[in-house]
């Protein structure tokens, strides 16, 4: 018999042909304001809350995929075109989700910003979040050396 998950968070694109779960509690509720990450939701830094990948459905709709990079993929709804994933492809990444597009976007309040050697000067909030920078990490500097970009 198989087991039924109940969803801690929900939520999907603004047309509402895509939608998801996650069937776990929100994990490393981040900013990131690296240049990828602007471009890839058109905003001045992306808003990003995980969960593992196992913990995680596509409950509505198929998103269309962008692979922006050599090491991750972006989902989006290719009707309406909201941001909705992004996810590094290895099997204990998590797998995160658009904070805006959470049906609750309140149930992810961040807990780091990345990416802030990108961050645009007048961006002013969460002064008080622990913040880093991109590769600053050495087991992500590592692995970022490897990384292609397949942004324009």
């Amino acid at each position: 018999m198989s087991e039924v998950k109940t969803p801690i968070v929900t939520g999907g694109c603004q047309c509402g042909k895509v939608r998801y779960a996650l069937y776990a509690a929100p994990q490393n509720a981040h900013v990131c304001h690296c240049r990828m990450c602007q471009r890839a939701t058109g905003g001045v830094f992306a808003a990003l809350a995980g969960a593992p990948k196992s913990e995680f459905a596509w409950t509505e709709g198929e998103p269309a995929f962008f692979a922006s990079s050599n090491l991750a993929k972006r989902a989006y709804c290719r009707d309406c075109g909201t941001p909705l994933s992004f996810s590094y492809d290895l099997p204990e990444a998590r797998f995160y989700v658009t904070i805006g597009s959470m049906d609750d976007p309140e149930a992810a309040p961040i807990v780091k910003q990345y990416g802030v050697e990108s961050r645009i000067s007048w961006v002013k909030f969460c002064e008080d979040v622990p913040a880093e920078k991109t590769g600053e990490d050495p087991k992500a500097a590592e692995f970022f050396k490897t990384m292609q970009s397949n942004q324009g």
